[in-house]
């Protein structure tokens, strides 16, 4: 433990939730997950359609042999249930910039701040654990829930690209952020 008025308690921890390693048979969980358009929707760009527990395995522990990301669970306190995804990926280490990707696979628990939580979690790891400098995202235009998240922790709106993607007729722009630790650092406590 550290007396730094940066840091209280355990790292990986919050009051509901904890960051925790993908186990073994999370894979199932992942896997019903993308049975779910609408966290697909809210996840990748790609097409949404299901996948088998077997490629989401080798998706899930990627990044146990890599020196460039860091992937976690999203577990519950009080019953360990993994209720989401959080990772740094693309790490760029003589630079010190990572990017930020989230998605709370579990609907129930979707717009109850579990997301929040995982993010500041993540931050204080990225900015105090892995010493990075900036943290970066991308969030389509329409997850005006993510956005707000994502303002409200300090991130700043850095670019869009316009017209990105393409979902049910229509044409959504995919919107750029960043956060950079000594703004993060000046806003604790916003969250």
């Amino acid at each position: 433990m550290s007396d730094s008025p940066l840091y209280a308690g355990n790292l990986f921890s919050s009051p509901r939730l904890r960051l925790t390693a993908l186990r073994p048979d999370d894979s199932a969980t992942v896997e019903r997950w993308y049975e779910d358009s609408e966290f697909m929707r809210h996840f990748d760009a790609s097409a949404a359609f299901p996948r088998p527990a077997a490629r989401l395995h080798d998706f899930l522990t990627a990044a146990d042999k890599s020196e460039t990301a860091f992937r976690f669970g999203i577990r519950l306190h009080h019953t360990e249930d993994l209720i989401g995804l959080i990772a740094l990926d693309d790490i760029l280490w003589p630079s010190r910039v990572a990017w930020l990707d989230i998605g709370i696979g579990e609907a129930a628990y979707r717009g109850q701040g579990y997301g929040g939580e995982a993010v500041e979690l993540m931050l204080r790891f990225a900015f105090h654990e892995l010493n990075l400098h900036r943290i970066q995202l991308t969030v389509f235009s329409y997850n005006e829930r993510a956005i707000r998240l994502y303002e409200r922790l300090g991130f700043v709106r850095e670019g869009i690209m316009r017209e990105f993607l393409h979902r049910d007729g229509q044409r959504f722009d995919m919107v750029f952020y960043g956060l950079l630790a000594h703004e993060w650092a000046a806003g604790l406590g916003r969250g």
